[in-house]
């Protein structure tokens, strides 16, 4: 047989694929796609992915694969090209895609945290080698592979426990991530033995003496089901002792051979068919516009529905997905927030029952892994609902991607890479599936609409909120002039308070939006201006009035407060700003019989956190809910007559050329929160300017005035979409180092790049957890390469790193930055 070898990605950030020999008895079942697990430096082991099959001898000494974990493979072909695209297109290494795109419990590797199953018990014997690892694992309860493996002295330990893992003794557990671990139920059956009518008789009679045992024995044929009992059929242990009977019962009817205890492993995925609605009849102005939306999809690739808030783009979407399911087809929907999965799910639910699964972050990793192989089984699921590392799972028959909100920043993933936006990552993943994108939103991006003015993506408008729903009433409230006739409520206008009991009084909802948490941005000494600030990071701490502490919301470094003033030692330690903590404790002082919460990173880290929140607001439970952007992202609430929003200002100043943009859109989508079937809804916004352009845009509703004067702006200062930005940030512990190498770099690029190079300079905030920080910016004409333009970057900074008083330092490159 001749020698084969194969190209694996590894989960490590080189920019290549690494090169291993297949030994002569994995040649016939290794398939592009699977595991495999190598060794990888002196002692460390990684499961990679298999990327080709060939038999090109390299130029240097292989390393031979260990043992493949997959009897198919778990990442196909498509999904190989769509991370190659990512890594090409966003500057990052293969195996940086790799990490991101597989859940934790499809990865292997030395710093792998292995833990012992206590509920497992032994079926089989073990060799040796295995014997001696679960002993170890057994008394340790859990350590890293490595640690293992210099431990029990066996130097390749991984097929070891990849046998472990599939008897379910051991499961993996990644750190800072959910464990992966099997559920197992414990079943119980009728031992074989007595599983016909003369052999069940004389096991009744031998039960006389024992009434209680033989009273569990005849629960177990109820619940199975006499004849189904007699084919093996098992039930839960749990509800067999549910019926009365004891474990000591159960144990003896085992040790005389009548039943046997058996385990199963079980999904966590509901999978059991629902009963489902047809989707409900369109209005004659929907109807239009799924009809323009069919007709473009024949020569459009991506089509972008502009609707107003409340208009029914989800009942469209709805609508599309039944199309597309009749044709066999799967379909992904993207939301930017996890929060907005919990009112989409329970709507979409309704429609397509369990055929939909639901993927993002808050999900347990082991719920991730069998939706994950669902889908490669092509078995339950025809809709996936997540947020954007759903653009990841292996789908077979791809037919429609819906990109919900594609305004929003959310879809732009920062830290660590692939620094990916999901939005336009979705678009080449249709390309490669043939299937087609839409693209919502009631306020598009600039970016997105310029495409729609130049023929690149098809148009289809909205602009009837449902049912007759009018558009919300936008009042603008002078802070400035309230503050100077001594008017306000704290931070609280007048009007906004009149409003705020009028909605109360008649029974109606509120929400307050204020776009940063904490109770204040910071403290400062009223004697001598001393903020506190973060000792690893350039921030003030942001004060957290229920824990009473200082928190970086950068690196989480926490801080007792101070009762006097570090500097000064004065007593004058005072709240400066304000956040969603704060204004809650000052609405419930003002309004004392409202029910009051928050929503915001803080109280709705968790799933379950952000449904309950939800949920509560739907039933009326809650009157006044304050929230950051959270709640300005497609929720859908009935009884909302009134929103506030408190401070339009912090958004208009943020220094970015998208702070209109992103002012703009904020204020629009929050705004369209309120209204109900009967009752126009009102917004108060609060300014200290209220004759800003982007103010005036928002209270006219007019977004065309919006985009004609940001593109504008944008084409005369050269920024995207007429010129694509590329950041290279250099971090480093030392900030003389990181001075330099930013000026080497900066000059380098210069002599390739001219003056498309801006900087270096620091970033608004120049050291985060220690490191310092400088940014350098390239603008580069839309018409020119950019592969051939990331390839010049690649080497000046490769040229740079490998001089030896920077091989520490940071490079980070952000294509299309936010």
């Amino acid at each position: 047989m001749s020698a084969l070898f194969v190209d694996i990605i590894l989960p490590v950030p080189i920019p290549q694929h690494f090169t291993y020999a297949l030994p002569d008895d994995m040649q016939s079942r290794c398939e592009i796609g699977m595991r495999v697990v190598v060794p990888f430096g002196r002692k460390k082991f990684y499961s990679g992915i298999v990327a080709a099959i060939h038999d090109r001898l390299p130029d240097y000494d292989t390393k031979e694969v260990q043992v493949i974990l997959d009897d198919r493979p778990v990442v196909q072909p498509l999904q190989l090209d769509f991370w190659a695209w990512m890594a090409e297109y966003y500057q990052c290494s293969p195996g940086e895609v790799y990490k991101a795109a597989l859940p934790s419990g499809l990865k292997l590797e030395s710093e792998t945290v292995v833990v012992y199953n206590a509920d497992y018990h032994e079926q089989q014997p073990l060799s040796d080698k295995e014997q001696q690892v679960a002993d170890f694992l057994a008394q340790e309860k859990q350590c890293t592979v490595s640690d293992l493996s210099q431990a029990t002295g066996i130097p390749n330990v991984v097929p070891v426990l990849h046998y472990l893992m599939s008897l379910g003794m051991i499961f993996v557990s990644e750190q800072l991530r959910e464990s992966y671990k099997p559920k197992i139920v414990q079943m119980v059956a009728l031992s074989p033995a007595v599983r016909n009518d003369d052999a069940l008789r004389k096991a009744f009679a031998t039960l006389e003496r024992a009434p209680k045992q033989l009273e569990m024995v005849m629960q177990l044929m109820q619940l199975a089901g006499y004849k189904a009992a007699l084919e093996g059929a098992a039930i839960a242990r749990a509800d067999l002792l549910a019926k009365g009977g004891s474990a000591a019962q159960l144990a003896e009817l085992m040790k005389k051979g009548i039943v046997m205890q058996i385990e199963k492993v079980v999904g966590r995925i509901d999978t059991q068919l629902l009963d489902t609605l047809e989707p409900h009849p369109l209005t004659p102005v929907q109807q239009t516009a799924i009809e323009q939306l069919r007709n473009l999809f024949q020569t459009q690739h991506t089509v972008l529905l502009h609707g107003v808030t409340s208009s029914g783009k989800t009942e469209l979407y709805i609508h599309l997905i039944h199309e597309q399911i009749a044709q066999g087809k799967q379909v992904l929907y993207l939301l930017p927030e996890i929060a907005l999965t919990t009112q989409i799910t329970t709507r979409l639910r309704r429609h397509f029952g369990n055929r939909l699964a639901i993927y993002h972050s808050k999900y347990s990793d082991a719920e991730r892994v069998e939706i994950w192989n669902d889908l490669l089984a092509q078995g339950n699921f025809n809709v996936v609902l997540g947020a954007r590392s759903a653009i990841f799972l292996p789908f077979t028959n791809l037919g429609l991607i819906i990109v919900d909100e594609e305004h929003e920043p959310s879809y732009k993933q920062y830290d660590p890479a692939p620094r990916y936006h999901a939005r336009d990552a979705a678009m080449v993943l249709a390309r490669l599936h043939g299937a087609r994108v839409l693209l919502g939103t009631a306020t598009p991006a600039i970016d997105t609409y310029h495409n729609v003015q130049t023929g690149k993506f098809g148009l289809v408008q909205l602009f009837d909120r449902y049912q007759g729903i009018l558009m919300p009433q936008i009042l603008v409230a002078d802070v400035r002039d309230a503050r100077r006739k001594k008017q306000m409520r704290s931070h609280f206008t007048p009007l906004l308070i009149e409003h705020i009991t009028r909605a109360l009084a008649d029974g109606e909802q509120v929400i307050l939006f204020q776009n940063r948490r904490g109770f204040a941005p910071y403290l400062e000494c009223g004697q001598c201006a001393n903020i506190p600030k973060c000792d690893h990071c350039d921030v003030s701490l942001t004060y957290h009035k229920h824990h009473h502490i200082l928190t970086c919301h950068y690196c989480g470094a926490t801080r007792p407060v101070p009762v006097t003033c570090p500097a000064c030692g004065a007593p004058s330690i005072e709240t400066r700003g304000f956040g969603t903590e704060k204004i809650e404790e000052e609405i419930k002082l003002i309004f004392p019989d409202a029910r009051v919460a928050r929503m915001d990173l803080d109280t709705a880290r968790t799933r379950k956190a952000h449904e309950q929140l939800i949920h509560d607001f739907e039933q009326h439970a809650i009157d006044i809910l304050i929230g950051t952007q959270m709640i300005s992202k497609g929720l859908d609430f009935d009884a909302v007559s009134l929103v506030g929003i408190l401070d339009a200002d912090a958004m208009l100043n943020y220094p970015d050329f998208r702070a209109f943009e992103r002012a703009f859109q904020l204020m629009a989508q929050v705004s369209g929160r309120a209204g109900r079937k009967n009752r126009q809804g009102t917004v108060i916004l609060q300014t200290t300017n209220p004759d800003h352009p982007v103010i005036q845009q928002v209270i006219t509703n007019n977004f065309a005035h919006h985009y004609a004067i940001q593109i504008a702006e944008r084409e005369t200062f050269k920024y995207p979409p007429f010129y694509r930005l590329i950041n290279i940030t250099l971090k480093h512990k030392d900030q003389n180092k990181t001075h330099r190498a930013a000026d080497n770099l900066a000059l380098a690029l210069r002599h390739l790049f001219g003056d498309r190079v801006l900087g270096p300079q620091d970033p608004v905030i120049a050291r985060i957890q220690n490191l310092y920080i400088r940014q350098i910016v390239l603008k580069i004409e839309k018409k020119a390469s950019p592969a051939r333009a990331k390839q010049l970057i690649q080497q000046a900074i490769h040229a740079l790193v490998a001089q030896p008083e920077y091989r520490s330092l940071i490079v980070q490159i952000d294509v299309d930055p936010m």
